[in-house]
């Protein structure tokens, strides 16, 4: 009977008030999107961050912001970390980092223009030869820019 109550009070309410009641409870999770950039030299971009734990260095990415969808939202870090553009995006793959709440998207993508730090989080932005990366360029990264290389290789 209570159950039959509650579920005619919902019915009755707006959708704008329903579904912000329907995420109490919810977990939730941020959402970042980072690229594997290589040029047409075979290297890749890599970023000294301000705010990176370990060395500083990583391939370029962020948060998305509310409502942006993964693909807007590289291209959109990209732009404001080095200046460039992206030409042939593709998504690569996604990690959940379940510790931190967070869900990671990768994409491998190719370079328009020249990188430069363009934000007050970038110190330097380098191209490396794959087998000359930098020596203290954390194991997560090497683990994720080989695993974008072997995605890329499959597709």
């Amino acid at each position: 009977m209570l159950k039959e109550f509650f579920g005619a009070i919902w019915r009755r309410l707006p959708p704008s008030v329903r579904y912000p009641l329907t995420r109490i409870g919810q977990k939730r999770f941020t959402v970042t999107t980072a690229a594997v950039i290589l040029n047409d030299e075979g290297q890749i971009l890599l970023l000294e961050h301000v705010f990176r734990p370990d060395s500083g260095w990583g391939i370029p990415g962020g948060f998305l912001a509310n409502r942006e969808q993964p693909e807007e939202g590289v291209r959109r870090e990209v732009r404001e970390e080095t200046g460039i553009e992206l030409a042939d995006v593709r998504l690569l793959f996604a990690r959940n980092l379940g510790r931190l709440r967070q869900v990671e998207i990768y994409f491998r993508a190719r370079p328009v223009g020249v990188p430069r730090p363009c934000s007050f989080e970038i110190k330097r932005a380098e191209w490396f030869d794959l087998e000359s990366l930098p020596s203290d360029l954390s194991r997560d990264q090497i683990q994720l820019i080989d695993r974008a290389l072997s995605q890329s290789e499959k597709s």
